[in-house]
């Protein structure tokens, strides 16, 4: 079976249109294989590793003979829901094959043909600056082998469902557009947060994407009572939920996450840690830490809190 293989080129330049693997059985219905094709320097290695981003099953290079045999591992697998491969001139003359195995493919599996190209002049500056050389040789200069590219895949082209000219793409831009064109609503709530509390005492959270100090809420450590416990006991948690700057601060902290977090996901993050941090880690970073995991679950989203300088318990 092809091994699952990431993307390494970064050749992609705006546009003018013309899961992680898991044990959980995917649905019939939701099997899906997306097949890259295009010109050589159009973005395609980029574009496969957006999609093993977005949690699609990557494969490069696949040999137009195994397609079928792989299009049935896809539909039949209980692991792999969708699946991304790269299919392009390297193939040489058995890509002549494509247009009729596709045929044969649409109609027993959810199959999107995604044709990337670029102008000469984009495409011939892009194997200047990477120095590689063509697919088709080095007989040839490399517009040569563009232009008999170019020729040899239109069949391909005018059976692709969606066709992007990556001229004036950078591999940002590219990214962006397939990953609007192909996320499913369902992954967007799949980044895995962290709420972490902390105390400043001992050092902040050096895997920390987001810091809030919340040393400006009323600290209950001065309250001889509530020093033997923690944010998470009742009585400390209402004591420092009784102020309205703490009620407000949760209350625009979690909104801004949940605006942030959209964004996140479109750059391609996988896990986000928020750390909250007060003086001891104990008391008031433990209680927000907590209150804001909540509302962020309550949005969708996948949870979890760490109290890292709290002792267990409450």
């Amino acid at each position: 079976m092809p091994s699952k293989k990431r993307g390494t080129s970064r050749a992609a330049n705006k546009m003018s249109l013309s899961k992680k693997r898991g044990m959980t059985p995917v649905p019939h219905d939701q099997h899906e294989l997306v097949i890259i094709t295009g010109m050589s320097g159009a973005g395609k290695a980029s574009a496969l590793k957006t999609f093993e981003d977005l949690g699609y099953y990557a494969v490069d290079n696949l040999p137009v003979g195994l397609l079928l045999n792989f299009a049935d591992l896809v539909r039949d697998s209980a692991e792999i829901g969708r699946a991304a491969l790269v299919v392009d001139i390297r193939e040489g003359a058995r890509l002549d094959k494509l247009p009729q195995l596709l045929q044969s493919l649409r109609g027993s599996l959810k199959t999107t043909v995604l044709f990337l190209e670029a102008n000469e002049e984009a495409l011939l500056r892009r194997y200047s600056e990477t120095r590689r050389p063509h697919p088709l040789g080095r007989k040839t200069s490399v517009k040569a082998s563009l232009l008999s590219e170019r020729r040899r895949l239109q069949p391909v082209r005018e059976i692709a469902d969606l066709v992007v000219d990556t001229t004036k793409f950078n591999v940002h831009e590219l990214r962006d557009l397939l990953t609007e064109r192909f996320q499913s609503a369902e992954r967007e709530q799949n980044i895995l947060i962290s709420c972490v509390s902390f105390g400043f005492r001992q050092g902040v959270p050096e895997d920390a994407d987001l810091m809030f100090d919340v040393r400006f809420l009323p600290n209950p450590h001065f309250i001889p009572k509530f020093r033997p416990f923690t944010g998470r006991h009742p009585e400390v948690a209402r004591y420092i939920r009784s102020f309205p700057q703490t009620k407000e601060f949760i209350a625009r902290i979690s909104e801004l996450l949940v605006y942030l977090i959209p964004h996140y996901i479109r750059e391609g993050k996988s896990y986000l840690t928020i750390a909250f941090g007060c003086t001891g880690g104990k008391h008031r970073s433990v209680l927000i830490a907590e209150e804001v995991k909540k509302r962020l679950a309550k949005a969708g989203y996948n949870v979890k809190v760490v109290h890292r300088d709290s002792p267990v318990g409450t």
